[in-house]
């Protein structure tokens, strides 16, 4: 059966618009273009940094280390004690769905001597000298206490004493947000409030513009800071505060409220990087940044409230997350990107593998619990992701800076995803959406290869339990939108196929009790589309699913009987959801009905953190009024709305910071070729003004349209 001529040109439209769109989803973040690192070990420091996930060491042996770094508050034994004889009464917890723990007396008094002990020999009252004092096998052990970092949050944030240091340093006092390595480690408190850099600058430049092939960081230096291992001393996450924004709000939001950084915590090509039992509140981009790096642990973390994204892994490779919380986040609350081709795109000769895990982790109150661009062979497992508008989202939409396309051959299995009904859309949220999801969702694919869904729970989800639809390559790279990536294809469509989804528990609590999803599973059939097969998923009721029967391939084991054929009902909806995406309108009351909170689809048993009525959360933290509109901007969420309501200099600044980013080439005036087309200034006013003119137009990306129209320029 094939869908007729018609049908198949509608639906491609239908795609091709969203796929437009998309890039203001996932790519609100401007990187550096990112290399993956070499997945072998680095032999040169003993032990060797990377190849594999660290392994932490223990607290007490701390005791025993000379280059141990300590770092305390003067009330930090006062509060360590506190927390210890509160861990024996009352307890406390890693997460929430792990329940409440409680300290033996024997573990107490440990905990306390080793405590003591640490206190005597505090040498710091801020962190990142600790870090900066700290080498290859560090330690830097953090007493309970908030840690506000008044030196490093008084840097200036693009410091012109900086500027040499840019990619684009032909222009001083520029204001470009996607800064290099080399930016990063002679300016390192610029964006971050901590910031663990791990290798010096080796021979040669960044590549301009940046290769195709991303295996091997290019500038690659010695290890400084490799092995390094950043802990806090107390009984959990709870006891030690890095604190990027607004102490006052303690773990409440508005998401990045009172941001002084972009980063809380930001690890740099440092290998064999371990992060331990800590907390990161209200950054203004992100809480825990990993990057480039080979070898990372986060372990026993909490994260509320950034911006975007409580932890970014950005082209890292053997990492690990677990025993986490991450709650408030206006994209995800977990977001490893661009992880590296270790999949379906391996290297001809290399193993195949799973190269980072995330599990044992709460993941709720988020816009997505999850979230990640090119998810190239991540696992996700024994997680507990609920109350978001939408637990999981993989895609693979690229911005600039974000290799491995297309993803590939993530494996989500035995996580328990519900009740993912939060609606941050509706007024008197405390998050400030950066992106739009629909409200009600356990999961979405958009656009993807060989990823395998098996034995979850979904439940209680008010609109779908999963998503499946593709995305053009067309409308991902090519000249047309500035953006070019090894393995896209201009013309050609490489998404969504061979995606399996077996073995799920539909519509039923772990308790057996009926909790039905509005939908179970909902795919756009692309005409054309392959392999993507579900079998042996099961409920108390028969399974739910748009289109009413999908294929099984029999088990799986004959993926080529699935072929897309186009699904008219999916085609609608997308249209419709199509001008909010690009306009990032994104108004409840509008023709999308993403951003309305579905109607519960039956009865249930409910959830603590599941919503009724305007979506708000139940807790104090929903009655805070999220940041106003003019608060400062990251680079890659600028739309025609700021640009509306700039004047003068403020236009000038956002002009200057778009071209920072996009290139070194002037159209029509004799320039070195640089890493990308960029227009005249007064080129990119008249751009703007007439795109941010429309009425349609509030939500566009200025970076996008200035890409956009320097791709297409005439050169003269």
């Amino acid at each position: 059966m094939t869908a007729g001529r018609d049908t198949i040109s509608r639906v491609a439209a239908c795609v091709a618009g969203l796929a437009l769109a998309l890039p203001a989803v996932a790519s609100g973040h401007v990187e550096r273009p990112g290399y993956f690192p070499d997945p072998d070990s680095d032999t040169s420091v003993s032990p060797p940094a990377g190849g594999g996930v660290p392994e932490p060491r223990t607290l007490a042996s701390a005791l025993d280390d000379p280059g141990t770094r300590v770092v305390c508050r003067p009330d930090s034994l006062t509060r360590a004690r506190d927390s210890i004889a509160n861990a024996q009464t009352t307890g406390y917890q890693i997460r929430p769905s792990d329940g409440t723990r409680f300290l033996s007396a024997a573990e107490a008094a440990n905990l306390a001597a080793i405590n003591e002990s640490l206190y005597l020999r505090c040498g710091y009252d801020e962190i990142q000298p600790a870090v900066n004092d700290s080498g290859n096998n560090g330690r830097v052990v953090v007493m309970p206490g908030i840690y506000l970092e008044p030196t490093a949050r008084a840097q200036p944030t693009h410091d012109p004493a900086c500027d040499e240091y840019r990619t684009d340093g032909d222009r001083p006092g520029s204001e470009g947000d996607a800064l290099s390595y080399a930016y990063q480690l002679n300016c390192p408190n610029d964006q971050n409030l901590i910031a663990v850099m791990g290798r010096e600058i080796g021979p040669g430049t960044d590549p301009v513009p940046p290769r195709h092939d991303r295996n091997g960081i290019p500038n690659l230096g010695p290890c400084v800071r490799c092995n390094l291992q950043l802990e806090g001393s107390g009984v959990s996450a709870d006891d030690v505060v890095i604190e990027a924004g607004d102490a006052s709000k303690g773990n409440g939001g508005p998401n990045g409220v009172g941001s002084a950084k972009d980063v809380a915590i930001r690890a740099d090509r440092a290998d064999g990087f371990v992060l331990r039992n800590l907390t990161v509140r209200h950054a203004g981009e992100h809480g825990i940044y990993v990057l480039e790096t080979d070898g990372y642990l986060l372990d026993r973390f909490k994260a509320f409230y950034s911006r975007l994204y409580g932890t970014l892994t950005f082209v890292a490779d053997h990492g690990l997350q677990q025993n986490c919380e991450a709650v408030g986040h206006g994209d995800s609350g977990v977001y490893p990107g661009a992880a590296p081709e270790t999949g379906d795109q391996r290297e001809e000769g290399t193993e195949r593998r799973l190269n980072q895990e995330i599990r044992f982790c709460d993941l709720h109150h988020n816009l997505a619990g999850y979230s990640g661009t090119n998810g190239n062979a991540v696992h996700v497992r024994d997680n507990a992701i609920y109350g978001n508008s939408l637990g999981i989202q993989t895609d693979v939409v690229t911005g600039a800076g974000h290799p491995g396309y297309p993803g590939d051959s993530m494996l989500v299995e035995n996580n328990l995803i519900h009740s993912n009904n939060f609606n941050p859309y509706d007024e008197g949220s405390d998050i400030r959406p950066s992106f739009p999801f629909p409200v009600g969702t356990g999961m979405w694919i958009a656009g993807g290869n060989s990823h395998t869904i098996r034995n979850n729970r979904f439940f209680d989800n008010w609109r779908r339990g999963t998503m499946l639809f593709a995305v053009p390559d067309s409308l991902i790279c090519g000249p047309h939108t500035g953006n070019t990536q090894a393995g896209c294809e201009p013309f050609g469509i490489s998404t969504s196929n061979f995606n399996s989804q077996h073995g799920n528990r539909m519509g039923e609590r772990p308790s057996g009790q009926a909790d039905p999803n509005g939908t179970d599973f909902w795919w756009d059939s692309f005409p054309g589309n392959l392999g993507n097969c579900w079998w042996g998923n099961t409920g108390p009721a028969p399974i739910r699913s748009d289109p009413p029967i999908l294929p099984d391939c029999l088990g799986g084991t004959e993926p080529n009987l699935s072929v897309g054929t186009g699904n008219p009902a999916a085609e609608a909806e997308l249209v419709i959801c199509f001008v909010a995406f690009e306009t990032r309108n994104f108004d409840p009351n509008g023709p999308c009905p993403w951003f309305r909170t579905p109607d519960e689809p039956g009865p249930g048993g409910g959830s603590p953190l599941t919503l009724r009525g305007s979506g708000a959360w139940t807790t104090r933290a929903s009655r805070i009024v999220p940041p106003v509109q003019r608060d400062p901007v990251p680079l890659g969420q600028i739309t025609c709305t700021e640009w509306r309501s700039a004047r003068g200099a403020e236009r000038d600044s956002i002009v200057s910071r778009v071209r920072a980013f996009a290139g070194d080439v002037v159209i029509g005036a004799d320039r070195a070729v640089g890493k990308g087309a960029v227009l005249r200034d007064r080129d990119a006013k008249r751009l703007y003004d007439g795109w941010c003119g429309r009425p349609y137009a509030s939500g566009f990306l200025l970076y996008k349209l200035y890409t956009w129209g320097a791709a297409l320029a005439p050169r003269r």
